[in-house]
């Protein structure tokens, strides 16, 4: 019996078991294939996920397989003028390059060391799952391998198996369709010279051809051909083809190596149901969108951060079952906006008619290339309703659900980012150690069970057991909004915030009373200005 059986061990898959392992639950990882996949695929992750790595402790071994971005992100008319720049230099607000790059290969290895590190996680490869049966205590799976038939029972099951999601197969849900597709032919190369290619990351715009140029990660690079209306997927799918669309762009046989060609289907959809009983989707089981974004794996990266600490409440017994009902609804809702932002880039991109491509060139070049005014306005990505702050009337309190930032500080002599001194988990934010100095016993004692951290933040002269703002990045902040206090949930996002210490207190027993009796009435709209959380 184990605590969890994560169906899939991809990128996914690896980090719900290296964050489950790390918490000391007894997982069992189930891939179907016998050997690591070990081709590109995925290629970018942002500052968020970043901070993800960083949490699931291998922050380092990750920055040293990727190439961060030290310029922009840019999109070209086939006049080569410029019609939106977006800056992706430098951090971004989760204290992480603001775009990076890897070959997932290479990614994956990492992160499936650290797993299979972990004592309590067990991996199974060549391990195909051929049935499950769900019970009311736990599900019980039958698998088939070079050795046979063989049965596991989990208290719960992951699905993290991909599009075609075998756990999914065995859930009564529903699947919203948008009806986007493009065919796209991924070609991946290896450069036999070092170029340094700027912009590193662009998009050629010409309805004769729609073009991504992206990195593959370090020392690679990857191209993105569209397919026309004349053109059948076998013939693009060519090795032949791929060759002849590379030509223009001085790559050959003599001067690059080709790893990969293969024909992809945009496609942009969810699940409606992302928990059934002792069944739980992530990653591409429960959805998928457009590559414009990069957001594919992101969002996969963000649904399992959000569900490993729930279920690590749920299995120690200190939170209710119905916790995990609160993952599809939260998840849901942000990932929507991820696919609704793709797919508003994608049509943009996508654009084969000269005539509507000659009218967008116009609009987005009188916008100056800013992506403000160039590109379709999109809502801001807040989590669905959930665990989150109310109102006074019990429904959810404007400008919670939004990532927060992530600084430097000082803790004992050690400057650093935050996470990496507090250990993840929730993080109790205080200017000053007034705002806790009036915490009960009681209360002391439930942010002790659910592994918080008080982080008492000083401008300057802080005490032995404070921190000190290295950055100014968070008092400010605060204080600009009349903030004493604010809750941030393990997976980065704002719990909700206290103008005062008896606003500090109820805020903790709003956090106490949903994880032991999660209820949420309904999602209100977040305000437009977020407290303490990134926009």
């Amino acid at each position: 019996m184990y605590d969890v059986a994560i169906v899939g061990f991809g990128p996914v898959g690896q980090m719900l078991s290296l964050l489950l392992g790390r918490a000391g639950h007894d997982v069992i990882a189930l891939e179907r294939w016998p050997d690591p996949y070990d081709l590109p695929r995925a290629v970018h992750f942002d500052h968020e996920i970043g901070r993800i790595f960083q949490a699931a402790g291998v922050g380092e071994e990750v920055r040293a397989v990727t190439d961060p971005v030290p310029d922009h992100y840019e999109w070209r008319n086939a006049a080569g003028e410029p019609l939106v720049r977006i800056d992706w230099s430098g951090n971004g607000p989760s204290g992480w390059p603001t775009a990076s790059f890897f070959s997932q290969p290479e990614l994956e290895a990492v992160l499936a060391k650290a797993a299979e590190g972990q004592p309590t996680v067990t991996v199974r490869r060549g391990c195909e799952v051929t049935d499950l049966q769900p019970g009311d205590e736990s599900v019980r799976l039958t698998t088939r391998d070079d050795h046979g038939s063989g049965e596991v029972r989990a208290r719960y099951v992951i699905g993290a198996d991909g599009a075609n999601s075998f756990v999914r197969s065995g859930m009564a849900t529903s699947v919203t369709d948008l009806g986007f597709f493009y065919d796209w032919l991924i070609v991946d190369t290896q450069p036999h010279e070092q170029t340094e290619w700027s912009p590193m990351n662009w998009q050629l715009c010409d309805p004769e051809r729609p073009t991504t140029i992206v990195s593959g990660g370090p020392g690679r690079r990857r191209w993105e051909f569209l397919r026309l209306p004349h053109e059948s997927i076998e013939e693009l799918n060519t090795l032949e083809t791929a060759w002849q669309l590379l030509e223009p762009w001085g790559r050959t046989p003599q001067n690059t190596t080709i790893e990969r060609h293969t024909v992809y289907t945009f496609q942009a959809r969810w699940v409606d149901r992302w928990h059934e009983g002792r069944l739980i989707l992530a990653g591409d089981a429960a959805h998928q969108m457009p590559p414009f974004a990069g957001q594919g794996m992101c969002s996969g990266m963000r649904d399992a951060i959000n569900l490993a600490w729930k279920l690590d409440l749920v299995l120690d017994g200190r939170a209710d079952p119905a916790l995990l009902d609160t993952y599809t609804s939260e998840r849901s809702e942000h990932v929507q906006h991820a696919i609704g932002m793709s797919m508003a880039l994608g049509q943009v991109i996508c654009v084969l008619d000269p005539d509507a491509a000659a009218a967008r060139d116009q609009l987005m070049i009188a916008a100056g290339a800013d992506p403000q005014h160039a590109l379709p306005p999109t809502p801001p990505p807040v989590l669905g309703d959930g665990i989150l702050k109310r109102a006074p009337d019990g429904s959810r309190a404007p400008n919670v659900g939004h990532l927060t930032p992530q600084y430097e500080v000082t803790h004992q002599g050690r400057t650093a980012l935050l996470d990496s001194l507090t250990g993840g988990g929730f993080t109790i934010l205080t200017d000053g150690h007034q705002p806790a100095d009036a915490l009960d016993d009681a209360e002391r004692d439930f942010l002790t069970r659910i592994d918080a951290t008080i982080v008492a933040l000083y401008s300057e002269h802080a005490p032995s057991d404070g921190y000190l703002d290295a950055d100014g990045g968070f008092l400010p902040h605060m204080r600009e909004h009349g903030h004493v206090a604010a809750i941030v949930r393990p997976d980065f996002y704002l719990f909700g915030a206290a103008s005062t210490g008896a606003e500090l207190r109820e805020l903790i027993g709003q956090l106490s009373e949903q994880l032991s009796h999660p209820a949420f009435p309904g999602a209100v709209s977040p305000a437009p200005e977020p407290l303490m959380a990134v926009e």
